[in-house]
């Protein structure tokens, strides 16, 4: 017997239409939305002289790199690159992972945690470049208490889930995109002649003349900050509303940027004490403009702390990450809150503000990591497209086309490095770290994992079953079964069934758990392999998909009953008259590794650190979405090694605990 079901495709805000543009604007462009806040205030301190050659070359490099990078690596091309829908790095590596390219983890593990560290200094410095603006109107305002307030608002409020206000976030992000917009054509009309930007000879005059080139594409890189967050927003809102709405909100940004760079031009001497995005707002805007930017920040910030959570949500059901609890606060698919994610990213925000105290400060620290992961995503893009059968010079000329500008950048941003790009890259490093020992370790585990052919064992199974001298266990036991090929069975799991405790039950049922390379599937097949006694289930679940055993079992039981091909009822007669089901018993078999069984230093270092990393996450059964009351924990040893260095047998005897 074989049966197969499958969930049902969840319909996401895809549809192009006003509404499906406005969802977007509020879930996607926050964080690119927001640069125009520091970009043209950081170009302001590199030290190199403001003219008009300056600023005009400055421009041409946010335009060009906007065009570039954003328009045509990320929109035209990464958007393309889908997951069944789904968009980011770690969606890109999952098409990607059954290729023969053993290392390619790498790749991912380096962009993904690369991208995370870059996403702890965002709020940070947007939230305090918006507060700053005050300072405008009231110059010993205490910009710091008051961005610490807003950060410890938007962070508390995660655990009660953002529903209700994440509908306003499209509208509110329209009327902010028409305020770049406006304010910007308004102001460049006092110098028309720097729309000259939109020609890439003046940004090529001041790349090969300054001498300050590295530190200005350094600052001019934070305008596109924000393209990788828009290619892993992809499954929320699909191809066509984001190619559709960035075409709407390029221009606002150029237009904005254009306007800072025409102020700038008009008032040279005050132009250095001053954020150039305040000074274009008329005065009688700017407090409502302060208002509009705090807004904007608290939107991306929200897109961060989501992207976070679902990024490391994808990392767990890839095997990059220990499994944490996840809670859902709202009924909104895909809104998580991840407990101790949320409060560490909490406390990096918070003493990246005491440790950088104003928004210049933390613009040295701000995108060297991101530039790092760009450069990661544009390495599997061309495994992605070799993979499609795209011709190998055309994805010669696009990875070495993109390699080369973002190798410019990371060479540029490397210049933050001892002014505050550290802290970002010892985040990230440190995250990196982290994903490295948990793969390498889980491949240990999986290595040293003995299998052995289920059906050798249908007929013992069936005779304990039968055997009334041996006392039941349960009346279903289930098994979670770690073997990887078809057919085969954990030896431990065997030895618990037969030799520890020999356990009787009315049904046995063996879980083979396979996580998918796609993002929703959500599916199973079902085997009777011993007639009314021995069951084997293979749930099929994608990168997005939280485990949870006990639900799926128990939808998985239902189908059957329902079509009459197993009887759960207790075969205790007082209950089985009174058609009461039999009870269900989950068995996790874990194995503990011990350093003595293994001469390797590296495979002992790894798995120390492997225990160590284990401890922010949680137990296999919560993990599984067990019911805890329900589930027996076998320790068993991981054995690795059974001769020590002199050559003599270890002997290691499994004790339950």
């Amino acid at each position: 017997m074989k049966e197969k079901t499958e969930s049902s495709a969840v319909c996401h805000h895809h549809r192009v239409g006003f509404l499906g543009l406005l969802i977007t604007l509020g879930i996607v462009f926050g964080d690119i939305g927001t640069s125009p806040l520091y970009v043209m205030k950081a170009i302001l301190h590199t030290g190199e002289t403001i003219n008009e050659s300056t600023i005009l070359g400055a421009l041409s490099c946010i335009i060009w790199t906007l065009t570039l990078q954003t328009t045509i690596k990320y929109v035209c091309v990464a958007l393309r690159a889908d997951n069944n829908g789904e968009g980011g790095i770690l969606a890109l590596y999952a098409l990607l992972r059954r290729l023969k390219n053993k290392w390619i983890y790498l790749l991912a593990i380096i962009g993904a945690s690369t991208l995370l560290a870059d996403g702890i200094i965002t709020p940070a410095i947007t939230v305090t470049t918006a507060i700053e603006g005050l300072e405008s109107i009231s110059p010993n305002l205490p910009v710091i208490p008051i961005t610490l307030a807003i950060i410890t608002i938007i962070f508390f409020v995660q655990r009660f889930g953002t529903e209700s206000i994440g509908k306003s976030f499209g509208v509110f992000m329209l009327l902010w995109f028409l305020l770049l917009g406006v304010t910007g054509a308004f102001s460049i009309t006092s110098y028309p002649l720097i729309l000259k930007a939109f020609n890439p000879y003046y940004a090529a005059i001041l790349l090969a003349k300054s001498p300050e080139w590295f530190l200005i594409l350094g600052a001019v890189f934070l305008c596109t900050t924000g393209a990788e967050a828009l290619y892993s927003d992809l499954g929320h809102c699909g191809r066509k509303n984001i190619a559709i709405s960035w075409g709407f909100v390029k221009t606002m940004l150029i237009l904005n940027y254009l306007g800072q760079g025409a102020w700038v031009l008009n008032h040279v001497p005050t132009a250095l004490s001053v954020n150039p995005f305040f000074s274009i707002m008329p005065q009688s805007l700017l407090f409502f403009s302060i208002i509009m930017a705090t807004g904007a920040a608290i939107v991306a910030s929200q897109a961060l702390i989501s992207g976070t959570f679902s990024i490391l949500s994808e990392a767990m059901n890839l095997h990059f990450w220990p499994r944490m609890r996840i809670k859902h606060p709202t009924h909104v698919k895909g809104q998580l809150y991840i407990p101790m994610i949320n409060l560490a990213m909490y406390i990096g925000v918070v003493i990246i503000i005491l440790l950088f105290r104003d928004s210049s400060h933390m613009e040295a620290a701000y995108g060297l990591a991101i530039t790092i992961t760009m450069l990661m995503t544009t390495l599997l893009l061309g495994f992605y497209l070799h993979s499609k059968g795209v011709s190998r010079i055309l994805t010669i000329l696009f990875m070495g086309a993109y390699c080369t500008i973002e190798a410019i950048f990371l060479a540029a941003n490397l210049s933050k490095f001892l002014a505050g790009g550290w802290c970002t890259m010892l985040i990230g490093g440190i995250l990196f770290l982290m994903m490295y020992v948990w793969v390498r370790a889980m491949k240990i585990r999986r290595h040293y994992i003995s299998a052995k052919p289920l059906d050798d064992y249908y007929q013992i199974i069936s005779d304990i079953k039968t055997d009334e001298s041996i006392p039941k266990y349960a009346s279903n036991l289930v098994y979670i079964n770690h073997a990887n090929q078809e057919g085969t069975v954990d030896d431990k799991l065997l030895y618990s069934i037969i030799n520890k405790q020999p356990k009787r039950a009315d049904h046995y049922w063996l879980i083979n758990m396979e996580f998918a390379d796609t993002p929703d599937t959500l599916e199973y097949s079902c085997e009777t392999l011993v007639p009314d006694t021995l069951y084997s289930i293979t749930m099929h679940i994608g990168f997005r998909i939280e485990p949870r055993v006990s639900l799926y079992l128990r939808q998985v039981v239902e189908d059957l009953v329902a079509s009459k091909k197993v009887d759960l009822r207790s075969t205790y007669p007082s209950l089985r008259k009174n058609r009461i089901p039999g009870d269900f018993r989950f068995i996790i078999i874990h194995r503990v590794y011990y350093p003595e069984s293994s001469g390797n230093r590296q495979q002992n270092l790894l798995m120390t650190l492997y225990a160590l990393i284990s401890k922010i996450g949680i137990d296999e059964p919560k993990a599984l979405g067990l019911d805890t009351s329900m589930v027996v924990v076998e320790r068993v040893p991981l054995i690795i090694d059974q001769s020590n260095r002199s050559g003599r047998r270890i002997i290691q005897i499994a004790e339950e605990k």
